[in-house]
């Protein structure tokens, strides 16, 4: 899968995303872009996944006209030590989310 991971998460999470063409919004230049107008040419362009840790993405923008799978990541902080524990279980279960909803990954403790 193609997947734009968002400005506001550690540019190395990009490695995370084994076996998938991750970049980052800076690599793309899209750096000026807010949420709704980056998801735009970020499909436009061939994304099929967006990641951010914006929780209130899913609040600010009507995800359902978006053909893009939203991931939330869910950590104390945005470094990367902190998203590598949610890795597993969004590699594992991202061939089956659906595109238009935003889906929240969080530590379980």
């Amino acid at each position: 899968m193609k997947i734009l991971i968002d400005e506001c998460l550690p540019n190395n999470l990009k490695h995370e995303f084994v076996g998938h063409a991750a970049m980052t919004v800076q690599e793309m230049g899209w750096d000026s872009l807010w949420n709704g107008e980056l998801m735009t040419v970020a499909i436009k362009d061939g994304f099929e996944v967006f990641v951010t840790i914006d929780k209130n993405l899913q609040h600010q923008q009507n995800l359902k006209k978006y053909n893009l799978i939203v991931i939330i990541l869910d950590a104390v902080r945005n470094e990367i030590d902190y998203l590598k524990p949610l890795m597993p279980e969004v590699l594992s279960r991202l061939n089956d989310l659906k595109k238009g909803e935003a889906h929240v990954f969080t530590i379980k403790k």
